[in-house]
């Protein structure tokens, strides 16, 4: 499906203006919704990208800024070394509670798009991964994408670095799908051990695949760039999405 023209909406939050960034298709009706969470690194080229892609197959999008209150809107961080620290200082200064505020907000601005059906799923990479996670903890949530979610396994998003996600993923309770990349340094062999086995202790419904990538595969700018690895998730994300959203499922 062709796009129409992306459109920013400033959503309320209790730590001030959210700005999304929504994508849709031109063609006239309704359609599934997907919150999409990007990297540290806000929304870059390569999230813009994706998003498109996922819209693409039939689905109104929205990418929140993640870091809406510590960085003026419209901020972009770069794929360098200021960047990644930027990015990361804020991953740990931000509160845990504004991230689940966030989602909410997120969830709620497609529940009542007039282009959204109000099925919704949630889509993200990296500190998004970690976030769709927890984004997928809200009842309204029937499908979540994670690809090589960080610090779900250490338990250290957010100010104080002592999440909970780990303690909550029984209270997911759509279908869920994780990708990870096995040369991936931010989430080791041991660590991915320890986020399936909770998923599965918690009896959450989820598809696991580990392939011989780095982190950050997905993204089309860089060497870690993996095309044959990106088609075949972006295949199994819109698979489900469309099973779990745009069918009875």
């Amino acid at each position: 499906m062709t796009l129409r023209e992306h459109e920013t909406i400033d959503v309320p939050t209790p730590r001030g203006p959210m700005r999304c960034h929504v994508l849709r298709p031109a063609a006239q009706g309704r359609f599934p919704g997907i919150l999409m969470w990007s990297e540290i690194f806000q929304v870059t080229g390569p999230i813009r990208r994706t998003a498109a892609l996922l819209a693409g197959h039939g689905f109104v999008v929205t990418v929140p800024e993640v870091y809406h209150e510590l960085e003026p809107a419209g901020t972009v961080l770069g794929y360098d070394t200021a960047g990644s620290e930027r990015g990361n200082a804020h991953k740990f200064a931000k509160e845990l509670a504004s991230y689940d505020d966030d989602a909410a907000a997120a969830i709620a601005l497609l529940r009542d798009h007039p282009a959204c059906t109000g099925k919704i799923g949630t889509f993200g990479v990296c500190l998004g991964g970690h976030l769709a996670a927890r984004a997928a903890l809200h009842p309204e949530v029937r499908a979540g994408v994670c690809f090589y979610a960080t610090d779900i396994h250490t338990g250290t998003l957010g100010l104080g670095r002592a999440d909970d996600t780990l303690r909550r993923l029984g209270d997911i309770k759509g279908e869920m799908l994780f990708v990870w990349g096995r040369q991936d340094p931010h989430v080791p062999g041991d660590g991915r051990r320890v986020i399936y086995d909770a998923l599965t202790e918690a009896g959450v419904n989820f598809t696991w695949h580990e392939w011989n990538g780095q982190h950050a595969f997905l993204r089309d700018e860089g060497l870690r760039y993996d095309p044959v690895l990106t088609m075949r998730g972006y295949a199994m994300a819109v698979e489900l999405f469309q099973r779990r959203l745009s069918g009875g499922g």
